[in-house]
């Protein structure tokens, strides 16, 4: 694996399984944006500005995957929904990402930080009546 990612390996009788931190990345941020109350998730500004410059967007963009050993710690980053509560949302965040990481790898999620870096609008306004 000389690409330059981090793998993820894991033995089987039949040989090794590597898996890109990519991958949990994605997954991640799937899983994250399908929670009720998320508007969108947060990109760290640094690598915001590297993939605009590259012309490149990334769908795992607010997403840090921490491997150590057979285990996962996820840090992601979101904006949420004006009007929604903060912690139900970041709670219900958690668990998807937890529950979705865990079902595709199979590997032993540490934890999963929510950091809640805004609130988003929506911009649509309701038609006149009369």
């Amino acid at each position: 694996m000389a690409d330059g990612k981090e793998y993820i390996s894991c033995p089987d009788e039949l040989g090794c399984i590597h898996i890109s931190e990519d991958v949990l990345a994605v997954t991640a941020a799937a899983a994250a944006l399908e929670v009720e109350g998320v508007g969108s998730l947060a990109a760290n500004l640094g690598s915001d500005i590297v993939e605009m410059l590259a012309g490149r967007k990334n769908l795992s963009k607010g997403v840090r995957v921490t491997v150590t050993e057979n285990s996962v710690t996820v840090d992601i980053s979101i904006l949420v929904k004006y009007g929604s509560t903060i912690q139900e949302v970041a709670k219900a965040v958690q668990d998807a990402v937890f529950g979705a990481i865990e079902n595709a790898s199979g590997f032993t999620v540490e934890g999963v930080n929510v950091h809640v870096a805004g609130v988003t609008f929506d911009h649509a306004r309701k038609p006149k009546q009369g």
